[in-house]
């Protein structure tokens, strides 16, 4: 009786501990699926293509993976708030396109501005001079003097940070314009007509320009440019555009001849259109009645011996005095295709 009894704690004892074992492994499933959870929440998005997006926020560090496509949408995503006069780089449309993608967060704060007996507030997030004034609608002339003041009263301006200009009776104004970039475009005859291709991106150039002003009753009316100083030169953005021509299957091997031979993409389609017209591209090709010879049917055929002593049996030499031909005779190869249409002959 006594075995017995200690045999049925034994099994109790095991029971228990096999319940708590199991009642642990639920809790921690249960710990890993709320964690996943509120990773969720915080803007972890674990999806295919997820991207590692660190905000730099005023001095304070934020790292979160999310599937945000710009930088507007992951801003969002993060639950972080832009104020009025915040400034964000990159720019909200900027596209997220690698992984640690970084954005900086600027905070505006309070400026004030002191003009002579003037005081101008307001938000910014700048702490270039130039840019603070501009944004605050101010003129800045050559030779006034922007200084900034600590400010030691802050029961009449609170934490905001104080600018003073002196004026020095300027009446020039130098400032920095853009110079716009142009568009060239290029022929490729590797991309096939219809297409194009950005081959550089363009950029816009810096000028500093100055300006003698004129005042009538403390109103500015008019501008004169004195001078003028380039200091970045734009870049121009490259198009390439398509000129290789789609030619028949047929006409492929021809093609490629014509192409050894140096005919451009440009001129490959006109050129395939005559030598067809000629010879069906037959080196061999023979006018019983002319004795005309070859694929560009030259009369006599030795004329070819110009281009090469493989003038009868070589279709690239061939096509090579062809060249010189239409050349020389019709200026290339579509003022020959023009002729040949209205003649029947070339």
């Amino acid at each position: 009786m006594r075995l017995a009894r200690k045999t049925d704690q034994v099994l109790l004892f095991i029971a228990a501990i096999l319940i708590i074992v199991l009642f642990a492994g639920l809790i921690i499933h249960s710990s890993r699926n709320t964690f996943a959870e509120t990773d969720e929440e915080q803007g972890t998005y674990q999806t295919e293509g997820a991207k590692y997006v660190t905000f730099y926020d005023d001095g304070n560090k934020t790292t979160i993976k999310t599937d945000a496509a710009t930088v507007g949408e992951a801003i969002s995503r993060a639950n972080i708030i832009i104020n009025d006069g915040d400034k964000v780089e990159p720019n909200y449309d900027s596209e997220i396109n690698m992984d640690n993608y970084f954005i900086n967060i600027y905070r505006a704060r309070p400026v004030i501005i002191k003009d002579g007996t003037t005081e101008k507030y307001l938000m910014t997030a700048s702490y270039d001079y130039k840019t603070i004034m501009a944004d605050a609608g101010i003129t800045v002339y050559d030779g006034d003097e922007i200084e900034f003041l600590p400010n030691t009263n802050f029961l009449e301006s609170g934490v905001a940070n104080v600018y003073s200009i002196t004026r020095n009776g300027g009446r020039t104004i130098t400032t920095e314009e853009e110079i716009p970039f142009a568009e060239e475009t290029v022929t490729d005859v590797t991309l096939p007509v219809g297409t194009s291709e950005v081959r550089q991106l363009g950029e816009v150039g810096a000028k500093k320009v100055s300006y003698k002003v004129l005042y009538i009753d403390n109103k500015e009316v008019s501008r004169e440019k004195i001078s003028e100083e380039i200091i970045r030169a734009p870049v121009s953005r490259v198009v390439a555009v398509g000129a290789k021509k789609s030619i028949r299957p047929e006409a492929e091997t021809c093609a490629n001849w014509a192409r050894e031979a140096g005919v451009s993409e440009a001129d490959l389609a006109a050129a395939i259109d005559l030598i067809y017209h000629e010879s069906g591209c037959r080196y061999d090709a023979s006018n019983s009645r002319s004795g005309a010879y070859g694929i560009p049917q030259a009369l006599p055929g030795s004329k070819m011996a110009s281009a090469g002593s493989d003038w009868a049996t070589n279709p690239v030499t061939q096509i090579r005095w062809m060249i010189g031909y239409v050349n020389g005779r019709y200026g290339g190869w579509n003022q020959a295709l023009t002729w040949w249409y209205t003649h029947g002959w070339y």
